[in-house]
């Protein structure tokens, strides 16, 4: 049996006893669950290890890639400038970001890009992941790019682009990346040990992401059925956790995957 530390509510057992089963029924590797009920914790469980060799036991600060959670602190930066008056959300985005009208894109709303309704799901070239790295290499693609469906008329997942979409408003208009934007106006006074990429100093204590095993044939077939535009999101450069594991993607900034 995995051993399970931290507190659960006697009101809240069930939580406990789903998150052990999750180690016991499911295979789980190593994890962590908290619950607040207004706004106090009812539930603060962790437990297993934090890396596949099982050298590392899993602790209370364990850090972990969090994949898309991440969209909603990126978003939250955008509604941060809003609120102060200096961020327009129905302005176009061209009004911050010039180059961003091309390939006719200058009447693409800011509120679009929160949206998931700007048609930029994916880049239409390919991209790899050292590309996906650079930050001003992938903006300046994505303000060249023409969109997949005319914006505003229907909805579709910004996978990875979201972040580099919303948070290139949030330096144009602050000067500053959305990850330490985030640093000095959220996480740092709040004190929320959450970052955009993983600084070097917390090295130590992230976690090794193990994917589960899967069925190659099957993952292959799906692909194959998917349209273009899908496979632009959610392939256009594709990831994974051997990738969210290496110095490179930690590194990035890449606020809609890589919190």
């Amino acid at each position: 049996m995995v051993p399970i530390h931290g507190h659960c509510d006697e009101r809240f057992l069930a939580v406990r006893g789903a998150f052990e089963a999750n180690f016991r029924e499911r295979g789980e590797l190593g994890a962590a669950v908290t619950v607040l009920v207004d706004g106090q914790p009812v539930a603060d469980l962790w437990g297993g290890w934090a890396d596949g060799a099982r050298t590392r036991p899993w602790e209370r600060d364990t850090l972990v890639n969090v994949w898309s959670t991440g969209k909603g602190p990126t978003a939250l930066c955008a509604h941060l400038l809003a609120d102060r008056g200096l961020l327009d959300l129905d302005a176009p985005v061209a009004a911050y970001w010039p180059e961003f009208a091309a390939a006719g894109k200058e009447s693409v709303l800011v509120t679009q890009l929160l949206s998931h309704r700007a048609g930029l799901a994916g880049l239409r070239e390919p991209h790899t992941l050292a590309e996906l790295y650079d930050w001003e290499l992938t903006c300046a693609r994505l303000a060249a790019t023409e969109p997949w469906w005319e914006p505003g008329t229907r909805s579709g997942y910004h996978a990875l682009t979201y972040g580099f979409l919303v948070g290139e408003v949030v330096r144009r208009v602050s000067g500053l990346l959305p990850g330490e934007f985030l640093r000095r106006e959220v996480t740092g006074p709040l004190g929320i040990d959450f970052t955009i990429g993983l600084p070097a100093a917390d090295a130590g204590r992230a976690a090794e992401l193990v994917a589960p095993k899967s069925d190659r044939a099957r993952q292959a077939a799906v692909f194959a059925r998917m349209e273009p535009v899908a496979v632009a999101s959610l392939l256009n450069p594709p990831t994974g956790a051997a990738a969210a594991n290496t110095p490179g993607w930690r590194a990035a900034e890449i606020p809609a995957a890589n919190g």
